[in-house]
């Protein structure tokens, strides 16, 4: 039953002949926000499906043995989805699809018997066709976190009558170069699957892991590309579903590594076949559903779009794939000239004040001087601190196109709404923090978070106007490991980054190619990540109690033998990543050591 609904009440009990007539009588007469309150003296079953037919929901009530009171609800219109533009929808068909998930996701039919229904009623569904029905789950209800935790069982309905259509695209298509990924990605699966039947070794599966670890590339494109063409189609379940079905595999294999590195190997091994798991059926669920809809939904000029941001997040255990859209290779030439001719032509009419003069080096006034055009973007690019803004309206605007991005970004981000830039589980705080900075309530918020051996610092503000109103948020990104680990003062100056000619000279004319390291870390005694452990221990023996202090993860060395293998061959590069720090961190630390002892003495 609707609360919000007024509904109609007839009492039936007793009643025969005229009963139908005055149901369909009241359904007539009907207003908007209304329904029908029928009750009887036994369940009224023979209403059910006529009701059905005319497009009610039902709620049922029973009071007692001869009191059943029904309640007839009009199911609400969809509302058209943005997606059905460039889809050929067989109405009929959807709302019967929908009509079976709806029954079976509220419980009121098993899994065995809402397959059973699919098989009767539909001869074969298409990924499309099973795409738009779940963009049309939201208005009945069901929300994205169902929609993850219950898609297995979803894709069961549908089993033995869902098709797919086997793509046959060029090289450099841009979903061609997933399908390529998937391929490389289902070897190593296969590598993996072989080496379970073999004698555990451990560097063969770090190798392996090595490889499947660039799988976090392939959903980067994926999240930051494909996700973000489809979401201006309307089409957002892969941004909210897809995407936490993502990261539940970049943690298990997160999972999976530490394992690996903590020489928990029972664990380890019996991980291994849910992994494989996860990321097939993440490769199924792309195959059959996420591609072939793309490729319904998207244009060639998306596509020709798509792969200009390919490139600058990278692929997953594949070559760059060929540029995309040959006949924009072959007219290069042309294009250029064209060009050329089109700037002769505007100096021309500059010249003679028939044009406006607008380019990259006029000044703008800035708040504080005046800046070109150029100027500004060669600022933001060499910024040592990652930049992204969200509008009041919560939509992506900018980032700053850095080489040393922390997080990988593409053009494709640019004009989405900032939610469907995160993955599910992170859209609460992001919307409360926009709500908090909107009402006045805050104005900054800084996180902070250790990720493969770095610290990464993340501060946000919000941006207001001269009247104080809401203008957005400013993201500010910086990985910060090489400043946590400074101590003390440096006033001279100390060049990290000579510059040497090819045959290892500086501009000293000395040779400087086996020194620069020892420079760059800035100590008397010589000490660089290429320095062997066992070297330094002989020299300074203390180093080695002091090594089993500074980490947990440096505890295995108090074992003779596996110190005595070790000390000949391990570079501080090699113990630094043991024990997850960054190698000049711990070079500061061992001369800190080296200085405090010599001191004593």
């Amino acid at each position: 039953m609707n609360k919000e609904i007024n509904y109609i009440t007839i009492d039936g009990r007793g009643e025969h002949e005229t009963f139908r007539d005055c149901i369909t009588k009241a359904i007539q007469d009907l207003k908007p926000n209304e329904g029908i309150h029928i009750i009887k003296d036994f369940e009224p079953f023979p209403m059910y499906k006529m009701m059905e037919d005319k497009g009610f929901d039902k709620y049922v009530e029973k009071i007692s043995d001869e009191e059943y009171h029904a309640y007839f609800t009009p199911k609400k219109k969809l509302k058209k989805l943005q997606m059905e533009e460039y889809l050929n929808i067989d109405e009929s068909k959807m709302k019967k699809i929908i009509d079976i998930k709806l029954n079976y996701l509220k419980g009121n039919i098993s899994l065995e018997e809402a397959k059973k229904k699919m098989k009767n009623n539909i001869k074969e569904v298409t990924a499309q066709e099973f795409a738009i029905c779940e963009q049309y789950l939201q208005q009945h209800g069901i929300s994205d976190d169902e929609l993850a935790e219950r898609m297995d069982e979803i894709l069961e309905i549908f089993d033995g009558i869902l098709v797919t259509n086997k793509l046959n695209l060029p090289s450099g298509h841009p979903i061609r170069t997933y399908l390529d990924e998937v391929d490389a990605i289902r070897k190593v699966l296969d590598d993996m699957k072989e080496m379970l039947k073999r004698k555990f070794i451990k560097n063969q599966w770090a190798e392996l892991y090595d490889k499947l670890n660039e799988i976090n590339i392939h959903f980067s494109r994926k999240q930051n590309q494909l996700f973000s063409a489809l979401e201006k189609k309307g089409f957002d379940k892969p941004s909210k579903v897809m995407w936490t079905l993502d990261n539940n595999i970049k943690d298990i294999i997160s999972r999976s590594k530490k394992y690996l590195e903590f020489d928990k190997d029972n664990e380890f091994l019996k991980l291994q076949d849910e992994v494989i798991e996860m990321v097939e059926d993440m490769m199924v669920k792309e195959e059959e559903i996420l591609y072939p809809t793309s490729m319904d939904l998207l244009s060639h000029e998306d596509f020709v779009e798509m792969r200009k941001g390919d490139d600058e997040i990278g692929y997953c255990l594949i070559e760059k794939p060929l540029p995309y859209d040959n006949e924009e290779i072959e007219d290069k030439d042309k294009i250029s000239s064209d060009s050329e001719l089109v700037k002769d032509l505007s100096n021309v009419l500059q010249k003679h004040g028939i044009l406006n003069s607008t380019s990259n080096n006029d000044a703008l006034d800035v708040s504080q001087g005046k800046l070109t055009l150029e100027q500004i973007n060669l600022i933001f690019k060499h910024l040592q601190v990652d930049l992204s803004y969200v509008d009041e309206n919560e939509i992506v605007k900018f980032y700053s196109d850095t080489k040393h991005r922390v997080f990988p970004r593409s053009a494709g981000v640019i004009g989405r709404k900032v939610q469907n830039c995160h993955p599910r589980e992170s859209v609460d705080t992001v919307e409360e923090i926009i709500e908090a900075f909107r009402n006045g309530e805050h104005d900054e918020a800084e996180f902070w978070l250790e990720m493969g051996g770095k610290f990464i610092y993340i501060i946000y503000n919000a941006v207001r106007d001269k009247e104080g109103n809401f203008r957005g948020v400013l993201e500010m990104m910086q990985d910060v490991t090489h400043i946590r680990s400074l101590e003390g003062s440096q006033r001279l100056l100390s060049w990290s980054d000579k510059k040497q000619d090819d045959s290892g000279l500086d501009n000293s004319g000395l040779d400087n190619s086996i020194d620069s390291e020892q420079e760059k870390t800035n100590n008397q005694y010589g000490i660089s990540k290429e320095t062997i452990i066992g070297d330094l221990v002989k020299k300074y023996p203390f180093i080695k109690e002091f090594l089993f202090n500074l980490s947990p993860k440096f505890s295995k060395l108090k074992n003779p033998v596996i110190f005595k293998t070790m000390s000949s061959i391990a570079t501080l590069e090699m113990i630094s990543e043991r024990g997850n720090f960054e190698p000049q961190y711990l070079i500061n630390k061992i001369v800190e050591e080296i200085n405090s002892k010599t001191k004593e003495v």
